[in-house]
């Protein structure tokens, strides 16, 4: 696999903070990885995957995306960048309530200047919604909805996957069923960078777990397989390695 993401000696300190929300994380991804970022609230989690999405900039060390350092990159760069290369998968589903699910689908290859529908309806279809495409989401469960929004997150066929708590705003059972989902959309060669405080939910399907505290990586582990418990795993820092 090749190196998809890289962070470099990244420092993110807020306007009026004393200590950073991020302090000097260095960490790469490649392509082809389903990796999970863990860590409480205020960790640091969020503003990492920020820092990959070009939403934010750090106060010092440089982020690059497939070989692009999005440290030389304006606002409107950022922009095309993000339309082009990156699908966002959020906690909330942020479907526009008066469009129906295909057309929701269908927003950013609209903005790309795509004609996506039959696409959009086969994404649909892949996430087992396609009895879906004409409902608002008023008349969608959780689930739905946030298979929607995975849908119009891979409608311009990203380079990367960023997944902010996927499974926050839903049941157990249905977060379940969103994570069985990403897996099998990772298992399709999509790259996927996931935010989550659940260690089962990481452990179970993610091949890759960083944990995040005060704006640190403190254990970077590459299970073996995915579903294997959090013992058996390779550590890529710290001291434990397994079998």
């Amino acid at each position: 696999m090749s190196e998809l993401v890289r962070l470099t000696d990244v420092t993110k300190v807020y306007q009026g903070g004393i200590t950073g929300a991020l302090n000097g994380v260095s960490v790469s991804v490649e392509k082809g990885e389903f990796t999970a970022i863990m860590g409480p609230s205020g960790s640091g989690k969020s503003t990492l995957l920020n820092m990959v999405a070009g939403l934010d900039r750090p106060t010092s060390g440089g982020v690059a995306v497939g070989g692009t350092d999005l440290g030389k990159l304006g606002e409107a760069g950022l922009a095309r960048f993000r339309r082009d290369h990156i699908g966002f998968v959020f906690q909330f589903f942020y479907l526009l309530p008066n469009l129906t699910a295909l057309e929701n689908v269908l927003i950013p290859a609209q903005l790309k200047g795509n004609a996506a529908t039959g696409r959009a309806r086969a994404l649909l279809e892949r996430l087992g919604i396609k009895d879906v495409e004409d409902k608002y989401p008023a008349r969608m469960s959780g689930g739905q909805q946030q298979r929607v929004a995975i849908a119009r997150a891979l409608i311009n066929n990203p380079t990367l996957l960023l997944a902010d708590e996927p499974t926050g705003a839903l049941d157990t059972h249905t977060g379940e069923q969103v994570m069985e989902l990403l897996g099998q959309v990772h298992r399709d060669g999509q790259t996927i960078l996931l935010v989550t405080h659940d260690a089962k939910l990481a452990t179970r399907h993610a091949a890759r777990v960083i944990s995040v505290m005060d704006g640190k990586i403190v254990d970077d582990a590459r299970l073996e397989s995915p579903e294997r418990a959090p013992s058996d795993v390779i550590r890529v820092r710290g001291e434990e390695v397994s079998r």
